[in-house]
């Protein structure tokens, strides 16, 4: 081919794409140097994506890996193996309170101990004026004089009792301890000498509210079950 037509053919390409961009510039206002801030800015948006792409990527694998090993650190341990108090002697640290030893006996409100029938006004109504009970704290008489309304201790086989109560034959170091029934009171008791500890001197005064919050002793509450079963 002549050498002079194919320097006219690309003579007149050049031209036309001169002046295609030229056409192009009028019509849009587009210069060379916003084509190249518009290429450029749309490398690094492609750039970006392609980050956010890895990062995301790489932060779900480290997810899967940090899965994997808690995986094989997890052990399952049976109620057995925790650690824990097996009493309330345990749970309260007994040894700390101060003893003493009483003469324990039983009672119930009925008649045979109050001389009240169930429909007295104040059948089952504790000098203090609170209701008897038998609970995780039960109510119990004493010598007001030795250990006062409200006074919290300990006895060993029977449970928290709190001084609510008082006897004409509870006299010293004697003190009554409340059972539903007469048949609890000798199958579950009867008469014996008992070391105690004395959890809490009174002040005189117990109420319904007090005895209650007690009982509802949310870190003892394994306990309540076993006396209420007792």
């Amino acid at each position: 081919m002549n050498i002079s037509i194919i320097v006219r053919r690309i003579s007149m390409t050049v031209l036309f794409l001169l002046a295609f961009w030229i056409t192009l510039s009028s019509i849009s206002n587009i210069t060379y140097a916003d084509l190249a801030v518009m290429l450029k800015k749309d490398h690094q948006v492609s750039s970006n994506v392609l980050y956010a792409g890895q990062a995301e990527y790489r932060k779900i694998a480290l997810q899967e890996k940090q899965l994997k090993i808690l995986k094989k650190q997890k052990r399952y341990v049976s109620s057995e193996q925790i650690e824990g108090p097996k009493s309330v002697e345990e749970a309260i640290n007994i040894e700390n309170y101060p003893k003493a030893t009483v003469v324990a006996t039983g009672y119930t409100a009925g008649e045979e101990s109050t001389g009240k029938t169930a429909d007295h006004p104040q059948y089952g109504i504790t000098y203090s004026g609170v209701k008897v009970k038998r609970d995780l704290y039960s109510t119990i008489a004493a010598d007001l004089e030795v250990y006062p309304i409200g006074t919290i201790m300990w006895i060993p086989d029977y449970g928290f009792g709190v001084v609510a109560d008082k006897g004409g034959a509870i006299n010293g170091n004697k003190i009554d301890l409340y059972f539903h029934t007469v048949e609890d009171v000798y199958s579950q008791w009867g008469k014996r000498e008992v070391e105690v500890y004395i959890i809490e001197q009174g002040n005189g005064v117990l109420s319904e509210e007090v005895l209650q919050q007690l009982n509802e002793n949310k870190s003892l509450q394994v306990f309540r079950e076993q006396i209420n079963k007792s």
